[in-house]
């Protein structure tokens, strides 16, 4: 009953956000007749959030090891592959609505999620912020984190995005083009000099780190 409750919680919240959706409705749509069944099983609605953002991290994860191992990625386009494409694949699953559950969080600002996150589950996230920031020693901080975190939403959006329209009937590029295409375009955004007018401009305002957002 928790994976029903936690798949119906991710379609419904995914749909019409954190503040649309009772623990009543999430209960009726897991086909539990029991209003209370959200409760019982996870306590809060907070509980239920952290857990449906990480019920899926263990696969996204162990399918980024499996990558990783066979790959044995070193340059920039090549781990940037490895983290995002478990992501994309996530999305062409039938029945996903992850990344816009996902998604839904960052329009919600809540990183606190990921915060929550065991070393476990964060760290092959940590670990691809810290290989990826070696690999672009020519962008100063806080460019350097700044780029990094808007690739990583970006990735997010964009499978968030196809996923929607998939679960619609819509039409979408074939999965292997859509990759192509958005591996080509984050590389690029995140290779791109810093301008001289970017750096004046950071210059005349306060130079602190970036928070990263750091998705699944």
């Amino acid at each position: 009953m928790k994976q029903q409750i936690v798949l119906a919680a991710e379609r419904l919240f995914a749909e019409h956000g954190l503040d649309g959706v009772s623990l009543r409705q999430i209960s009726a749509a897991a086909g539990n007749g029991n209003n209370t069944a959200v409760q019982y099983h996870f306590g809060t609605k907070e509980r239920l959030v952290q857990e449906i953002f990480e019920y899926r991290l263990p696969y996204l994860n162990e399918r980024r090891g499996l990558l990783v191992a066979r790959r044995r990625p070193e340059g920039l386009r090549s781990w940037v592959e490895c983290h995002i494409l478990p992501v994309l694949e996530q999305g062409e699953q039938e029945g996903s609505h992850y990344l816009s559950f996902v998604a839904m969080l960052q329009q919600y600002g809540r990183r606190d999620v990921f915060e929550r996150l065991s070393a476990e589950l964060s760290g092959p996230t940590v670990d691809f912020v810290d290989r990826v920031g070696a690999l672009l020693p020519h962008l100063p901080e806080p460019f350097r984190g700044h780029r990094i975190s808007q690739a990583l939403a970006f990735g997010v959006h964009a499978a968030a995005n196809r996923e929607r329209t998939r679960s619609r009937g819509g039409s979408v590029l074939p999965f292997a083009v859509h990759v192509g295409d958005l591996l080509d375009g984050l590389i690029g955004f995140l290779q791109a000099p810093v301008s001289a007018t970017t750096s004046s401009v950071l210059s005349e305002n306060d130079p602190s780190e970036p928070v990263l957002p750091l998705y699944p």
